[in-house]
């Protein structure tokens, strides 16, 4: 495992996901958060946690990308990598559909969020596959080479 590649490919994705986040959650979908003052802070309340939401997509990025790095078989790094952040993506998806049974949210909201978290799982794998590459030993010894 490359442990520098490892903490660049976190570093990447965790800006894209930022910037992803601000676009699509904040503002894209911020009227639709709006309708559920009862679940989702006020954008004023929201930006004061910011440093809580940061620190955890950071430490969420180098959690990913070690499982990722652990499962990496040295193939082609975007479709590696696109092919992972889909899974993660399904796997969040499905988290979604059990919140959306527990939250007292609608189904455009909850439909939105599903989608909206399968475009952004896939987006962040595919930047993790474009940044990490295993060490080259580990790549031949992968390959059984």
């Amino acid at each position: 495992m490359n442990y520098s590649r490892l903490a660049l490919a976190a570093a990447a994705a965790w800006i894209v996901d930022g910037l992803y986040g601000f676009v699509v959650y904040g503002n894209l979908m911020a009227a639709q958060f709006a309708l559920y003052p009862g679940v989702f802070r006020p954008l004023e309340a929201m930006n004061a946690k910011m440093p809580f939401l940061f620190a955890g997509l950071l430490l969420t990025m180098f959690v990913v990308v070690y499982i990722y790095a652990k499962g990496y078989e040295g193939g082609a790094g975007v479709q590696e990598g696109a092919r992972f952040g889909a899974l993660v993506g399904l796997f969040m998806a499905g988290i979604g559909l059990g919140n959306y049974a527990v939250f007292n949210i609608g189904s455009r909201l909850a439909a939105s969020m599903v989608v909206a978290g399968l475009v952004e799982w896939t987006l962040v794998g595919t930047v993790i596959g474009l940044v990490y590459r295993a060490a080259p030993s580990a790549s031949r010894r992968a390959a059984g080479v």
